[in-house]
């Protein structure tokens, strides 16, 4: 249905059938909500929850993690070793747009998977906040659930692929989109690296895992100040032109599973995203 055909629905509900808001609902809101239900299996419980998203989901930042070179014993060191030939650990952070860091957990081997870390971001004693309404971006390695927002499998969604190609579908423009914001924290950890050659020497350190951890907090602390106080676009303007040039191969890694119902819900805030992407698109 398109958004004029909807318009003219409501004001002939209102007009003919004595439609009226409440105190919960608009007019627009009750009958958005009715031919949902008309349209598709829902039980009310997911339509609440649809509902309920779309006026209060808020993107708020962007989740990713980088691997910076550690100094481990001899013992430990095929934990920490992975596709490179040296140690590193496994950072994981979480960034707004404006390229701070505002979660940052260190020491993780090589080894560990990304959904791995993650799990234990979201349970730990001082965990990694999922707000009501609110939502990061993350990318396919991690699970989908309405905390966090994973873009479509088997998608382009990588911002070289759309240069000459404009989306084709909801599903595509959902994921150029994605792919924009969450280029945040691919910029975030640039700009870190490029302040703080400590954390990005492929030299091995003097220092042990915990040391460094500590190490890597203040740098990003120091980051954080330094965005407001002594941007340097120039410093940025480097990690762009780096990111734009990135030939990479970028492979989908396995989706790990969040339970079903968690599931679910990031399933309806990003279809229900990715429908009003293409409404306005359209326009």
């Amino acid at each position: 249905m398109t958004p004029l055909a909807f318009t003219d629905l409501c004001e002939m509900l209102v007009r003919e059938g004595d439609l009226r808001p409440t105190l919960q609902a608009t007019v627009e809101e009750q009958v958005a909500k009715t031919l949902y239900l008309l349209a598709h299996k829902t039980t009310n419980r997911e339509l609440a929850f649809i509902f309920r998203r779309s006026g209060e989901s808020d993107c708020i930042g962007a989740i990713d993690g980088t691997h910076i070179r550690v100094k481990v014993s001899q013992r430990e060191a095929p934990r920490y070793r992975g596709r490179k030939y040296y140690s590193t650990q496994n950072v994981l952070a979480a960034c707004t747009f404006d390229l701070k860091f505002i979660y940052v957990l260190a020491g993780w081997e090589e080894t560990a998977s990304d959904s791995r870390i993650m799990k234990e971001a979201l349970n730990r004693q001082d965990p990694l906040k999922l707000s009501e309404g609110k939502y990061y971006l993350v990318d396919a390695g991690l699970m989908l659930r309405s905390g966090l927002i994973t873009p479509y499998r088997g998608e382009r969604y990588h911002l070289k692929e759309y240069s000459r190609n404009p989306p084709r579908n909801p599903r595509e423009l959902f994921n150029l989109r994605y792919a924009s914001l969450r280029n945040a924290i691919e910029r975030a950890f640039g700009v870190l690296k490029k302040r703080f050659p400590i954390i990005s020497s492929s030299t091995e350190p003097s220092y042990g895992v915990e040391t460094q951890k500590l190490i890597i907090f203040s740098c990003c602390i120091l980051h954080n100040y330094l965005r407001s106080a002594d941007p340097n676009d120039e410093l940025l303007a480097q990690v762009d032109a780096e990111l734009m040039n990135d030939n990479d191969v970028h492979e989908e890694p396995p989706n790990p599973r969040e339970s079903s119902e968690e599931f679910r819900k990031g399933e309806l805030i990003r279809d229900g995203i990715a429908a009003d992407m293409w409404a306005n698109y359209q326009v």
